[in-house]
């Protein structure tokens, strides 16, 4: 994110385009069922995701105190490679459609932005441009090709993170004393918004009181390893997590009107795309954004005929991008173009 006096983006004085989207057909009958949420499932998903991150937390606490230290530094590691995964939740608690009682998507959307220090009031804004616009700049300005991975700054975050855990701290004590920075904070944060300001800097209190007094309070009573499984379980262990959700965009196709072009879906085994949230079906998400994420590999499998190549693996996924990245260092225009097994949508962007 971008530190700069507050200025008035380009996005928010011209009218975006409307674009038409391709999207691979799917009945109505069959979308009707899709889109049907459940609270059963979304409890099966939520509080199932919650269980592995209490008995990954609390092994790491009981280990500290009942076995050897090593056994606690992996326990931790673990905490934190599943805790890293919080985001997903939290964008899937965003979208409304985990839960079929909307209440309990907000409860657990607070839950998460809290524990995560997310701001859903900035995101909700965030994403929304991101679905409908997605790799369309300016209009699209969550995700911006190209996005290069540097291995020493993979290798950097996969395990402990306080350049990320020092850049939320600053950027929820400027929300919290009132400042809005940057072209795409001052896009979707006017100052003629000020409602939505109101909640921004609210929301970013909330938080940063909230995990001052958690530290403040442990520290005090000597759990100093309370913290490490609460306020700062996001901030170390982020190797998986970085493979899978870098993976979404990165190397393909911008400011086309068809996903199956600008998103990535990868195959992955059951307890990745668990901790993920289904997110590797990331095509199929675009494509259907209201489609809960626990039924995105139903509609993986109704419309896959109509999907370029899918990877299966993070091994086949980022031999790919390595390929594609390499390519780019030649040649910096390059972007990967899948070849599908239709004719492309030429929709025109109006």
């Amino acid at each position: 994110m971008e530190d700069t006096p507050q200025a008035t983006s380009s996005v928010e004085t011209r009218k975006p385009p409307r674009i038409s989207w391709y999207r691979s057909p799917v009945s109505r009958e069959d979308l009707i069922a899709l889109n049907k949420r459940s609270d059963l499932m979304g409890f099966l998903q939520t509080l199932g995701f919650m269980a592995v991150l209490i008995a990954t937390g609390g092994g790491a606490v009981w280990a500290v105190y009942h076995v050897h230290w090593l056994l606690a530094v992996v326990l931790f590691f673990c905490h934190g490679t599943c805790a890293s995964f919080l985001i997903n939740g939290f964008h899937e608690l965003i979208h409304d459609s985990v839960f079929r009682t909307r209440f309990l998507n907000r409860l657990f959307l607070w839950i998460f932005s809290f524990w995560g220090w997310y701001s859903f009031v900035h995101f909700w804004a965030s994403h929304t441009e991101h679905h409908k616009y997605t790799l369309h700049p300016p209009d699209d300005g969550e995700v911006v090709l190209p996005i290069q991975i540097q291995r020493k700054a993979y290798l950097k975050r996969a395990f402990i993170d306080p350049l990320g855990l020092w850049g939320t701290l600053k950027l929820f004590a400027r929300w919290s004393v009132g400042r809005v920075e940057g072209d795409w904070e001052c896009a979707l944060f006017p100052e003629s918004n000020v409602a939505g300001r109101r909640r921004l800097f609210n929301w970013a209190r909330f938080v940063l009181a909230g995990h001052v007094a958690i530290v403040t309070v442990c520290l005090a009573m000597g759990w100093w390893y309370v913290p490490l499984v609460t306020t700062f379980s996001r901030f170390y262990g982020a190797w998986l997590f970085a493979l899978c959700n870098s993976a979404q965009h990165i190397g393909l196709t911008d400011n086309v009107p068809d996903f199956r072009l600008c998103c990535r879906t990868i195959l992955l085994d059951p307890i990745t795309q668990f901790l993920y949230w289904h997110m590797n079906y990331h095509t199929e998400h675009h494509m259907y954004a209201a489609v809960p994420c626990y039924k995105l590999g139903k509609l993986h499998r109704l419309i896959r005929d109509d999907l370029p190549h899918c990877p299966r693996g993070l091994y086949e996924t980022w031999t790919h991008i390595a390929e594609i990245q390499r390519k780019q260092e030649d040649d910096p225009d390059y972007q990967f173009v899948a070849e599908l097994p239709t004719q492309p949508a030429t929709q025109p962007v109006t």
